[in-house]
């Protein structure tokens, strides 16, 4: 699959997952839930903020060169401000991106996949089918996520460090890379980790 030229050419787009919560180690899907970092969600947005600076060295820009943007959610703006003090930045100096929440779950937040199998089994074989079409009661599908990201990343002008959510960066390697619908929700996407998005390609770091 080819990808659509929607991330301009040269543009740096260097995406970070927030770091973990307790939802996401108990495996609850979380999604628009406002759950907050866990200690060790705070250690790997320091791990992350700590390779930052190398990582944009590598591409011949530093910290002062980006636009800083975070998903609302408070996981998201804690990580974000984490990693902007690891690189000697004011905590506040970054916007918010409505667009950038998490894929929403409705009335499944806050529950596991086991936990679902014994409540709606038909819907978790739906899901398993066409996760990437699925749509959870009172939620969002991934194809819904893709439109309002997609609508941002349209906009994109400069080079960006964004901190949003494991969703949007699946999301992001289907528009960008051109990941096909039915691989991509299943990508990983580590909480420990920098995903360099660049002329159609992605790089973990």
């Amino acid at each position: 699959m080819t990808p659509p030229e929607i991330l301009r050419p040269g543009v740096l787009l260097i995406h970070i997952r927030h770091g973990q919560t307790d939802w996401n180690a108990e495996e609850r899907l979380q999604g628009e839930t406002d759950v907050p970092l866990n200690d060790h969600g705070r250690s790997q947005a320091r791990r992350n903020g700590d390779r930052l600076a190398d990582c944009l060295a590598r591409f011949g820009r530093c910290v002062g060169d980006v636009d800083w943007v975070a998903s609302p959610l408070s996981r998201a703006r804690e990580t974000m401000e984490i990693v902007r003090g690891e690189n000697g930045l004011e905590a506040d100096g970054y916007r918010l991106e409505e667009r950038l929440r998490e894929v929403a779950f409705g009335q499944w937040r806050g529950h596991t996949i086991p936990e679902l199998k014994q409540i709606d089994p038909d819907a978790v074989r739906a899901r398993r089918r066409d996760k990437w079409g699925f749509l959870p009661p009172g939620g969002e599908s991934y194809g819904d996520l893709k439109r309002r990201v997609a609508g941002w990343l349209a906009t994109l002008e400069r080079d960006s460090v964004v901190v949003s959510h494991g969703g949007v960066y699946r999301v992001l390697h289907h528009l960008v890379v051109g990941t096909p619908t039915a691989e991509a929700p299943a990508l990983p996407a580590p909480q420990d980790r920098i995903a360099v998005f660049r002329d159609g390609g992605v790089e973990l770091i």
